[in-house]
């Protein structure tokens, strides 16, 4: 049992090592700067691609092809094989010098708003699943609570130490305390507790209950990111190392703090308002917009959008406080995006995935490709490919897409 634990360690520092080799290279430290620019609203050598492999993981590396079968190293393992085929594929990927370790917050009520959220799960692996949300009935609000969120020093340090004994050389072990992608997307957490039909229902029937509901998920999250600034150990996420999209890799975000202590206003902050898509402009932005918000006037810059079509809400998209990055998802008009946004923000154009994995011929992945980049000509903009969930058999699918899209970004720079 010792030997083959020892054996894993070792796979597990070997891949450590290839891993941080990428973060040497030239090429690294030149993407780093193609999303500085793009984010800066200044001309990159050429706009920036990126794709998320999301759910079809499991068809690029099998969990049976992992060698580790220790829960933690396994975890480990997993993250740096998917770092190896990431460089394979050649987007604008950002290699990290450093592993990260997240800090250990203890969160009362353990399941952080005293009521269970449940789900109606399918009865395959990777199906469909329903609603089954705590809050059913106006009495079940009072069930609520307001988290807390304290920093356990204790545990965290306790992860770092045997992180850093994992990797030894390898690579060094850095605490991150910063907040994550999504830190202003409240509307997921509402619907897993009402249910995403109840809310619609809600807005219409019993407006009041939806105000309540949002005011209880903004205040949680402010406490959050209290507890975050409170703790003195933030560090800005424009790096776009790690857990933080490279979307997100900037220049400094807001002024050098005097004291060293960094405050969200170095950082960025993304939101979405996808549960929000049939919904009207006026009742998106009572119910949603206006307690996001709040938490966006805290931060030094913001992304918005995610799936959602958001082309007849672009000008209250647009009174975001420090909005930088629009999100222009496949179901978002990509022409009246540009009639309305010129040069003041970046454009993160985001591609259907199914237009992708599922043609035999990829001529009309390029067709599109440059029907978009030709109108995307002299904007600052990022080419996005997410929310995969198989490659339908393409394996060398976004190998492909990612070099088109490369060659166009750069035959229209």
């Amino acid at each position: 049992m010792e030997k083959q634990l020892q054996y894993e360690r070792q796979i597990v520092r070997q891949l450590a090592e290839q891993v941080a080799e990428f973060s040497k290279e030239a090429e690294n430290e030149q993407i780093i700067q193609r999303w500085k620019d793009v984010n800066a609203l200044r001309k990159p050598d050429r706009s920036p691609v990126w794709c998320l492999p999301g759910g079809c993981w499991e068809e690029i590396i099998p969990s049976n092809t992992l060698v580790c079968q220790d829960p933690w190293l396994r975890n480990i393992e997993y993250k740096f094989r998917k770092d190896l085929h990431k460089h394979d594929i050649g987007d604008d990927t950002v290699f990290a010098p450093f592993f990260s370790v997240l800090p250990v917050i203890d969160i009362d009520p353990p399941n952080q708003w005293g009521v269970e959220v449940g789900r109606h799960t399918a009865s395959e692996a990777g199906g469909a699943w329903g609603y089954d949300p705590p809050l059913k009935t106006e009495a079940d609000f009072d069930k609520l609570q307001m988290p807390t969120f304290t920093y356990n020093h204790a545990k965290t340090l306790r992860e770092l130490e045997r992180t850093e004994a994992l990797l030894g050389g390898a690579m060094p072990v850095e605490l991150f305390y910063g907040p994550g992608f999504d830190s202003a997307t409240l509307g997921t957490a509402a619907a897993d507790l009402r249910g995403l039909e109840q809310v619609m229902m809600d807005m219409v029937v019993a407006p009041k209950l939806v105000h309540k509901l949002m005011t209880h998920m903004r205040d949680a999250k402010m406490r959050s990111l209290d507890t975050m600034e409170a703790s003195g150990l933030l560090k800005p996420n424009n790096t776009g190392y790690g857990d933080i999209l490279p979307s997100l890799c900037s220049d400094p975000v807001g002024s050098e703090p005097i004291d060293g202590n960094y405050t969200l206003a170095n950082c960025w902050c993304a939101g979405n308002s996808q549960e929000f898509d049939q919904v009207s402009p006026a009742m998106w932005e009572e119910f949603l917009l206006e307690y996001q918000k709040p938490i966006f006037e805290r931060f030094g810059y913001v992304c918005y959008g995610c799936c959602e079509n958001l082309t007849k809400k672009i000008d209250r998209v647009l009174s975001i406080p420090n909005l930088r990055i629009f999100v222009c998802s496949a179901w978002t008009n990509l022409d009246i995006v540009l009639d309305r946004i010129e040069t003041d923000y970046c454009i993160m154009w985001r591609q259907k995935a199914s237009d992708v994995v599922f043609p035999d011929d990829t001529s009309a992945i390029r067709r599109e490709l440059e029907k978009g980049i030709k109108r995307l000509q002299g904007r600052r903009y990022q080419i996005v490919l997410r929310e995969l969930q198989t490659l339908r058999g393409h394996s060398d699918r976004l190998h492909v897409w990612t070099d088109i899209a490369k060659e166009l970004a750069v035959k229209y720079s």
